[in-house]
């Protein structure tokens, strides 16, 4: 559209005289010279003739406007830049961290397989419904690898655009002059003027100055361009490097925690005070591999657990009883090694064989011999028994199978500060967690112990659907169940034997992780944080010095740009100055004054161009 100010030469009338085709409103009053034809508010366009091919194209028509079909490509290219947009991406890291929750507020198979049976104790309704969703699988559910999936390929879409318009903008030359550097942020004029006679000790040569000012730039880490009476130069390109590799490294803590967590174990054991653990697959409790494992990924070593200390509160009287610190004193043996002595605390794993061992908890177990009437010892063995409160009041199974004249099972309960409640049934409590008073009851039961059906069993419950009780609060001969202190013996039920309790020991619940991704996380997760920092603390600016020559003496000017938010760059480009300055021979003090804010107004007007300070040396 032809402006009146841009009319043709040997055109007539005013300067507000314009063609009809500028008409807007749709009468015959002038429209605005300055306002297209297709502005919003113009006359709207006549509507199509039926046989309008326009109008048989396809697409709803609203308002005068087309709308294009997408079609299926469309769609997908649509569907396809949501995905990698930065908003999505960030979207769906918060649901991963909101879908992580599940996987810290209830047990996990992988790692607590005890812990969700319990939970299952205790949740008998609302187990069955987390249980189908997934709950207690949090990490391998098909919901969270669904949004963990999605977040990976968000990423890499996000990241390889990204990454090849970063390469090619760092081959690119800066940007040329602007015609009007007065437009842009930090703007500051200097004129400098020979002195009287033409003495001066300031070079007053424009291709001298732009020299100076490329050489200067270049030591501040700028790319520089030199364009005809100017230099461009541009910084900064660190920040979107970092950004870059703050994704890159996202990226890569996805992967190697996905990946490597297919090369990893996690395993269980409860070891005994003088038990030895040996790192192989019949060790262990409970076992949890990773989809790629391989027996070959078990390096050789063995555990011995040779003390367990528990440190309890005795002074406060708020707190008595609680524990304040454990410390499992253990040696350990690796193939080719000599014996090592160390500690496991809750917060202080061991690192043997590739693997981290934690402590998870503790516990007594009871040392018990079950003794035939012929005197042969059918049973001897230390048995684990689980806590059931914070006193450690726990109960434990001693089964029995063979070398008596019946199956003879016994739900055994141990007090380590035994005392009676008090209301005249006897029954007894625990009211310190440590070693006062021990106390062993065991409900005695014979008949079958279903170890022939096939079915496993835990070592930590007895089935007594075909068993009797012949001694405990069930019995029907009237036996009471059988208590023991640590040294005694007493005489099991119908003659079946003798059982001793030969003495209290502490025992350990370790859990043995392999993770072959753990270095690489931590690689990925320092790269991440040093990329955030960059990509946060690293400014990207443009910055231009222009020198142009006067009659009597040079005209210097500077001005930056800013890609985003730079609360710096006015001082910046006032610093540039003053160096600047400094370098053609100007006075440190003048120099400083001439750099500093406001030392030339932000006006476009007329005065603008020819203003600044003005240095005659």
């Amino acid at each position: 559209m032809a402006r009146s100010s841009d009319r043709a030469p040997g055109a007539t009338g005013t300067p507000d005289a314009v063609d009809s085709t500028e008409v807007t409103d749709g009468s015959d009053a002038v429209g605005d010279p300055l306002r297209p034809s297709d502005h919003y508010d113009s006359v709207a366009p006549a509507e199509p003739a039926a046989g309008d091919a326009a109008a048989s194209a396809g697409g709803d028509r609203d308002g005068g406007v087309t709308n294009p079909r997408l079609g299926l490509v469309g769609y997908l290219r649509f569907f396809w830049r949501q995905l990698t947009s930065m908003k999505t991406a960030l979207f769906l890291l918060m649901l991963l961290a909101v879908a992580a929750i599940p996987g810290s507020l209830v047990p996990q198979r992988t790692s607590d397989p005890n812990g969700v049976v319990q939970y299952r104790a205790d949740h008998p309704d609302l187990f069955p419904v987390l249980d189908k969703l997934g709950v207690f699988d949090t990490y391998s559910s098909p919901w969270f690898s669904a949004v963990y999936l999605l977040l990976f390929i968000s990423l890499i879409g996000c990241i390889i655009p990204r990454t090849k318009h970063h390469f090619e903008a760092l081959r690119a030359r800066p940007p040329r002059t602007p015609a009007r550097l007065s437009r842009l942020a930090g703007y500051r004029s200097v004129t400098l003027e020979a002195g009287e006679g033409g003495a001066s000790g300031v070079d007053l040569d424009p291709a001298a100055a732009v020299t100076a000012a490329r050489a200067q730039l270049k030591r501040a880490g700028y790319r520089t361009e030199v364009f005809g009476d100017s230099v461009s130069a541009e910084r900064g390109y660190l920040r979107e490097t970092g950004n870059l590799v703050f994704h890159s490294a996202l990226v890569g803590v996805l992967l190697t925690v996905g990946v490597g967590g297919g090369f990893g174990y996690t395993g269980q054991r409860v070891i005994v005070e003088g038990q030895t653990f040996t790192n192989a697959l019949v060790s262990y409790d409970s076992f949890n591999p990773g989809r790629w494992f391989s027996d070959s990924q078990l390096s050789p070593y063995n555990i011995t657990l040779d003390k367990f200390r528990t440190t309890y509160e005795e002074t406060n009287t708020d707190a008595l009883g609680q524990p304040t610190d454990y410390t499992a004193d253990v040696t350990t043996r690796t193939q080719g090694g000599d014996p090592r002595s160390t500690q496991i605390k809750v917060n202080s794993p061991l690192a043997i064989g590739g693997s981290t061992v934690y402590l998870l908890g503790n516990g007594y177990a009871v040392d018990v011999t079950v003794t035939a009437p012929d005197g042969s010892e059918p049973f001897t063995d230390t048995i684990p028994f689980l806590p059931q409160d914070a006193n450690l009041t726990s109960q434990g199974v001693v089964k029995v199978p063979d070398g008596l004249s019946e199956q003879v099972g016994m739900i055994g309960f141990f007090y380590p500060s035994a005392v009676e409640t008090g209301d005249g049934s006897g029954i007894l409590a625990s009211s310190y967690p440590d070693l006062l008073n021990p106390v062993l009851s065991l409900n005695v039961y014979d008949g079958d112990l279903a170890l022939d059906d096939g079915v496993p069993q835990s070592v930590y419950s007895l089935k007594t659907d075909d068993m009797t009780e012949i001694a405990g609060a069930g019995a029907e001969n009237g036996q009471k169940a059988l208590q023991l202190s640590p040294g005694e013996t007493v005489d099991l039920p119908n003659g079946l034997g003798t059982i001793t309790f030969n003495d209290v020991k502490r025992f350990a619940s370790l859990d043995v992780h392999h993770d072959p991704s753990q270095v690489w996380v931590l690689l990925f997760a320092v790269l991440t944080f040093g990329g955030l920092l960059t990509a946060l603390f690293v400014p990207r600016r443009r910055v231009w010095v222009k020198a142009t020559a006067t009659g009597t003496g040079l005209r210097l000017e500077y001005a930056g740009l800013a890609r985003g938010e730079d609360p710096t760059l006015d001082r910046a480009v006032g610093e540039v100055a003053r160096t600047h300055l400094t370098t053609l021979g100007v006075p440190a003090e003048a120099a400083k004054a001439a750099s500093r804010p406001g030392s030339t107004s932000n006006d476009t007007g007329p005065s603008a161009s020819r203003g600044g300070r003005r240095i005659t040396p």
